[in-house]
């Protein structure tokens, strides 16, 4: 158990390291960019984006504001409640979001699959999504 807790200390970090030094992004404005990447219209309520990144509402409304600046995401009002706003991805962000996802998938490769020859990937992916699924 000492493995799994170290793991799961230490990989964020690497993946983190990756990001920064080959593409000066960290794995937080990855994560944003790839979750409204996934989204019908690239839009994604700030709360509900907050949640999906596992940060806290001021954390997102703060990355946002600097995904923003970079031209990544536009924040705009919701119009199904107008106390709440919603993050769009824009063209540049999702040409950020292409650049950086052959580093991402090389980093994740080397840092995790390349260590896991002979495991059945289907059944630890299926573990994975039941672990996450409880919480």
């Amino acid at each position: 158990m000492r493995a799994l807790g170290r793991f799961l200390l230490v990989m964020p970090r690497a993946l983190d390291a990756d990001l920064m030094r080959e593409q000066r992004m960290s794995a937080s404005e990855y994560t944003v960019l790839r979750h409204l990447s996934e989204t019908p219209g690239h839009l994604m309520r700030m709360s509900e984006l907050a949640t999906a990144c596992d940060m806290s509402l001021s954390g997102m409304t703060r990355l946002a504001a600097k995904l923003e600046s970079l031209g990544c995401l536009r924040r705009i009002r919701c119009e199904e409640d107008a106390r709440g706003a919603n993050a769009v991805l824009t063209e540049k962000g999702m040409e950020r979001l292409r650049e950086a996802w052959p580093t991402h998938l090389a980093s994740v490769r080397r840092h995790i699959f390349d260590h896991l020859d002979g495991l059945d990937l289907h059944r630890l992916a299926s573990a994975f999504d039941a672990m996450a699924a409880e919480h």
